[in-house]
């Protein structure tokens, strides 16, 4: 089959998630060719990226500029230089009144010009629902062609509709072929805002388990007991709480460490929070890692929080991949009631759920773990267990190619 995948900022670290369903269609003999809207940052790539030649195949948008008059001048330009290889979507792509709801899509031409002259694909599969969007746009033109499957992972199917409504997907329901959603809750979610229930399935993101040795947790004598957490520093990961969880934990446990691995907006904030509550040898921001990096950490701590939360402009979590890539490890883990997250933790068996924002909560449960590695062991084979079974890559690429096939085969 012919493959296009339509991403947002790529190859991004935290999206392996994209990229394993990537490299899954090309090591089943497929042809992919991936559209991207913009760069992530090249300096550090995933060993898949290089290994795969990714950046060969990927098609960016051009840059819109800022300055509304720079922007129209730089499009019909676009036309101009590139618009010879098909004249008639060249020319339907200056003209996007009928998306006048979807303020993103008015810049077409931009988007139009990479796919140009491009053979028919079999799927185009849209990673995000906002990008369904520009998907069906690209292929009511002509831009593109081929069955539009659309993903819906977190942000699109919770902040993106609050800010734009509960209608901004009819127009998809309707001119879409399939669609996915990376968890239950957000397949519910779907439904109610009208997506028909027969054209949507849960494909869950699968994760290397190969890749992520299990490694039972002990505690030596004298060790400090390493906790982690990894994601944006954004609101809807919730770290400040875990942040405040630690701070009274250490009061009368001080052989504890709390790593954050990531960056993002609020990591000044969080900085500040760790110095006005005097942690500071207690809690590190460590940054962004590559995996090779991530999972060195992993290896060494004991203890994984995903404290998610639903954040103030209604962003919301699907079950968190790195908390997967955690549990693979064997490390006892501490999630929050939010979102997809307790299709993952099985709560008392392979770690615990508590709820979001409850620091009381989350410093109690951390305590239990503190002082009970001899529970570690077995919470970390019942987790490892859980996500060989549900959230394997290469089970789930298998079935993502089925799910193709099967919309390649419907009838227009």
């Amino acid at each position: 089959m012919r493959i296009a995948f339509i991403v947002n900022r790529f190859p991004l670290l935290s999206e392996t998630f994209i990229l394993n369903q990537i490299v899954g269609c090309i090591d089943r003999g497929h042809e992919v060719d991936i559209y991207g809207i913009k760069p992530a940052d090249l300096s550090k790539l995933h060993p898949d990226v290089i290994q795969y030649n990714l950046l060969e195949r990927t098609h960016y948008r051009d840059r819109i500029p800022q300055n509304r008059v720079k922007e129209i001048a730089k499009g019909i330009k676009l036309v101009l230089t590139d618009g010879f290889k098909n004249p008639a979507v060249a020319w339907r792509s200056l003209n996007p009144s009928k998306y006048r709801e979807h303020p993103e899509l008015l810049s077409l031409i931009y988007a139009t010009m990479p796919s140009l002259g491009k053979p028919p694909y079999d799927i185009i599969h849209c990673q995000f629902g906002n990008l369904g969007l520009l998907g069906m746009a690209l292929r009511d033109i002509g831009a593109i062609q081929g069955k539009l499957i659309t993903t819906f992972r977190g942000n699109d199917i919770s902040e993106y509709v609050r800010q734009h409504g509960e209608h901004v997907y009819d127009q998809l329901f309707q001119k879409g072929d399939f669609f996915l959603t990376n968890c239950d809750f957000f397949r519910n979610r779907l439904l109610k805002l009208g997506c028909d229930p027969e054209k949507v399935l849960v494909h869950r993101s699968g994760i290397d388990c190969d890749r992520f040795f299990f490694q039972p947790r002990s505690l030596s004598p004298g060790e400090q007991v390493r906790i982690v957490t990894t994601g944006r520093l954004v609101e809807k990961k919730g770290i400040e709480y875990v942040v405040r969880a630690i701070a009274k934990l250490s009061k009368t446990h001080p052989n504890i460490k709390y790593d954050v691995i990531g960056d993002g907006p609020l990591r000044e904030s969080l900085q500040q929070l760790i110095q006005d509550l005097n942690v500071s040898k207690f809690v590190e921001l460590l940054g962004w890692k590559q995996e090779r990096e991530l999972i060195e950490i992993l290896d060494r701590s004991h203890i994984m929080v995903a404290p998610s939360i639903s954040s103030r402009n209604g962003d919301q979590d699907a079950p968190v991949n790195v908390l997967k890539e955690a549990m693979a490890m064997g490390l006892p883990v501490i999630g929050t009631q939010h979102g997809g997250i307790p299709e993952l933790i099985e709560d008392g068996k392979s770690g615990f759920l508590v709820a979001e924002r409850d620091v009381d909560s989350l410093a109690d449960r951390l305590e239990f773990l503190v002082t009970h590695p001899d529970q570690w062991i077995e919470m970390g084979k019942a987790g490892r267990a859980y996500v060989e079974t549900h959230y394997n890559k290469e089970t789930l690429n298998d079935r993502l190619v089925e799910i193709y096939q099967s919309v390649k085969s419907t009838s227009p």
